[in-house]
C-alpha cells in the first residue's frame, strides 16, 4: 500500500448541551480529523485533543502542529504506511499520544478497508454489540440532574456517570440513588479534582454502592491513589493516570486500580489501547471504554474496541444524539440499552459528504 498525502480537516460540532466537567465547561467540539490517502484506500482518525490543554497537556492546534511537522514526515520514511511499523518511529517523538492515535488508526482504516477486514475483527472483538453507559455533567441544581438522569434512563442506557468535584459531589449521588434506587448502576468521575486529604470525605459515597469512583487524585499520583484505595469502599478506577499497557502494570501492582478506563487517544491508539486490555485481563481487572465526545469516526472506532471480552463493564460509548443534534456519519443509535459493533471494512462507517462539508472550518492537504 502507497500513501499520498495526509489530509487534516478541522470541524465544529456543536454539543446539544453544555457539558461540565470538573475541568470546565464545553459547548463547542473542535474536532481534528486525519484522512490517510493510499492507492487501495482511504483511512480516518479522530484527534480526541480538546481546545485547550485541561484535560491533558494536549490540545487540538497543538497536535494538528505536530502531526504536521513531526508524525507524517516519520510515516514519509517508511517504505509502506504499516500502522504497526509507525509506532517505534512515533516513539522518537515524545508524548502527544492523542496526536499519534490519530494518524495511526486514520493508517489501520486505510488497511483494513483495502483488506475488506473490520476494525472489531482486527481488535479481536467478541460481541456484535456493547451496552451503553452515559455520563452526565454537573448540573447548576440537582433537580436538573435528576431530570437529565430520568431522561437517559427512559432512553435506555445501562448505567449513570456523574460528574463530581468538591461542592457537588455526595448530594448529588444520594439524590439520585434515593430518586432512582439501588437497581441503577452508577459511578462518579472526579477528574483529578482531589487530594488524598480528602479521603475522609470520599468515604461517605460508599454507602451508595457504586460501580467504582473515577479518577479521584491528580494523574501522577498512583500511589496516592493505591493509598486511597485503602480507606474507602468504593472500587478505585484510573483514567488520566493510564497513559498505556506499561502504567496499567505499574498501577495494578501498586493496589491503585481496581478497574481501568481505556482510552485510545489518551494511551497512543487502538494497539496499545488493546495492550492494555490485555495486561488487565491477565491480572483480572476488569476495564472499560471511556470516551472523549467522539463523532461517529471515533465512536466507531471506540464501540469495536469496547466489544473485547475484558471489556465487561457498560463504556460512555454513548448514542450519537448524546452530544451531536447532526453526526458526520449516519448516527449511532441506542437498541436496547446497547450499540451495534460495525462490521463493514476498517471502521465499518463512513463521512457523510454533506455534514461533512457543512461543519468543516479548515483542511490542509500534507504531500508524501
Amino acid at each position: 500500500m502507497k500513501l499520498s498525502g495526509i489530509e487534516l480537516r478541522r470541524v465544529a460540532m456543536p454539543l446539544v448541551a453544555p457539558f461540565r466537567t470538573s475541568f470546565g465547561t464545553e459547548h463547542e467540539r473542535d474536532v481534528l480529523l486525519v484522512r490517510a490517502v493510499t492507492d487501495e484506500a482511504e483511512g480516518w482518525g479522530e484527534c480526541v485533543a480538546m481546545s485547550e490543554p485541561r484535560y491533558s497537556s494536549e490540545y487540538v492546534d497543538g497536535a494538528a502542529e505536530v502531526i504536521r511537522r513531526f508524525l507524517v514526515p516519520a510515516v514519509a520514511t517508511l517504505r509502506s504506511p504499516d500502522p504497526v511499523a509507525v509506532e517505534p518511529i512515533f516513539a522518537e517523538v515524545k508524548g502527544h499520544p492523542m496526536a499519534k492515535a490519530a494518524v495511526q488508526t486514520a493508517l489501520l482504516d486505510a488497511q483494513l478497508r483495502a483488506a475488506g477486514l473490520s476494525f472489531g475483527g482486527y481488535l479481536g472483538a467478541v460481541r456484535e454489540r456493547v451496552p451503553a453507559g452515559v455520563s452526565v455533567g454537573i448540573m447548576d441544581t440537582i433537580p436538573a440532574l435528576l431530570d437529565a438522569v430520568d431522561g437517559y434512563l427512559a432512553q435506555g442506557y445501562l448505567r449513570i456517570k456523574l460528574k463530581i468535584e468538591p461542592g457537588w459531589d455526595v448530594e448529588p449521588v444520594r439524590a439520585v440513588r434515593e430518586r432512582f434506587g439501588d437497581g441503577v448502576l452508577l459511578q462518579v468521575d472526579a477528574n483529578t479534582a482531589y487530594t488524598l486529604a480528602d479521603a475522609r470525605h470520599l468515604a461517605r459515597l460508599d454507602p451508595f454502592d457504586l460501580l467504582l469512583i473515577e479518577q479521584p487524585l491528580p494523574e501522577d499520583d498512583v500511589r496516592g491513589h493505591a493509598a486511597l484505595a485503602g480507606r474507602i469502599r468504593t472500587p478505585v478506577c484510573l483514567d488520566e493516570s493510564i497513559t498505556s499497557a506499561r502504567a496499567a502494570a505499574d498501577a495494578i501492582a501498586l493496589g491503585a486500580a481496581a478497574i481501568v478506563n481505556v482510552k485510545p487517544g489518551r494511551v497512543g491508539g487502538y494497539l496499545e489501547a488493546r495492550r492494555v486490555h490485555d495486561v488487565c485481563a491477565a491480572h483480572g481487572v476488569p476495564v472499560w471504554c471511556g470516551g472523549m465526545l467522539e463523532t461517529g469516526l471515533g465512536r466507531a472506532a471506540n464501540v469495536a474496541l469496547a466489544a473485547l471480552p475484558n471489556f465487561t463493564l457498560p463504556g460512555d460509548t454513548s448514542a450519537s444524539d448524546r452530544y451531536f443534534a447532526r453526526d458526520i456519519t449516519a448516527p449511532f443509535v441506542l437498541e436496547e440499552g446497547h450499540l451495534r459493533v460495525p462490521a463493514g471494512p476498517g471502521l465499518g462507517v463512513e463521512p457523510d459528504a454533506d455534514a461533512l462539508r457543512d461543519c468543516t472550518t479548515a483542511t490542509e492537504w500534507l504531500e508524501i
